[in-house]
């Protein structure tokens, strides 16, 4: 993980963000990338007559908002000692962001941002989705792994592995759902190729998947839960609920790692 982009704006969650990433870049001796988007189609509006028109003085001082922002993290990241640069878009976040990750190992998110789950559905980069208050430590002292022996998760372990082997305790967690896939000792084999030393839970299903995962990952007291994205469709995620949905809006969840 020696390339990582992270998302950039003005909000407070922007701070543990960045520190996320230069704790990543450092770790892996890697390169930080900051995206900001200054998108055109927001200062787009319609007239009564069913006619467009640009909103030439809203987009000049959004751009300038926008320069004055990349000059100030220049400058805070001119002092660090991790190598960086900083790219603009004028397009939305999320296909600004899948852009740009074509040739990035990691994209960092929050949770305000709302961005992770239509992000891991357009990337082929692995996402982590950061809580609002509070910077991801590295190396990791406790992660679990989510698995259910499906492509998703399988992808989401493969991509996760390097982090994952900073990680002082794994748990690679089940909830039997699927009949098929890949079963979880196939799992463990891989992360220990890989150097990662972990711990098979079964856990007896109670309630909800996602519920009963949720407790378990509380229980491990959890800096990272690795996860697949969107094992089955978005639309019957959004109609039904679904792990992924539970835990991108769960505020008391710990970073995810997710991949489609």
């Amino acid at each position: 993980m020696r390339s990582i982009l992270v998302y950039a704006d003005r909000s407070p969650a922007m701070e543990p963000r960045l520190q996320s990433a230069l704790a990543l870049a450092r770790s892996f001796g890697g390169h930080v990338t900051v995206l900001i988007d200054t998108p055109t189609t927001r200062y787009i509006a319609m007239d009564p007559m069913g006619g467009s028109y640009l909103s030439a003085e809203a987009l000049a001082n959004a751009m300038a908002e926008d320069e004055r922002q990349a000059a100030a993290l220049e400058a805070r990241l001119a002092r660090e000692d991790v190598a960086f640069d900083i790219l603009r878009s004028d397009v939305e976040a999320v296909p600004a962001l899948a852009t740009a990750a074509r040739l990035a190992d990691l994209t960092v998110v929050s949770r305000s941002s709302r961005l992770a789950g239509e992000l891991a559905l357009n990337s082929r980069t692995p996402v982590l989705l950061l809580p609002d208050d509070r910077a991801l430590t590295v190396p990791l002292a406790r992660a679990c792994v989510a698995w259910d022996g499906g492509d998703e998760a399988a992808l989401a372990l493969r991509l996760a592995a390097p982090l994952l082997a900073t990680a002082g305790a794994v748990q690679v967690l089940t909830v039997e759902e699927k009949p098929s896939g890949f079963v979880a000792d196939d799992a463990l084999r891989y992360l220990a190729r890989h150097g990662v030393s972990a711990e098979l839970v079964e856990l007896k299903r109670e309630g909800s998947t996602e519920a009963t995962l949720a407790k378990a990952v509380a229980a491990a007291g959890a800096d990272l839960l690795v996860m697949g994205a969107y094992g089955r469709s978005r639309m019957r995620e959004y109609l039904f609920g679904g792990v992924t949905r539970h835990f991108i809006e769960d505020n008391a969840a710990p970073a995810l790692l997710l991949a489609h």
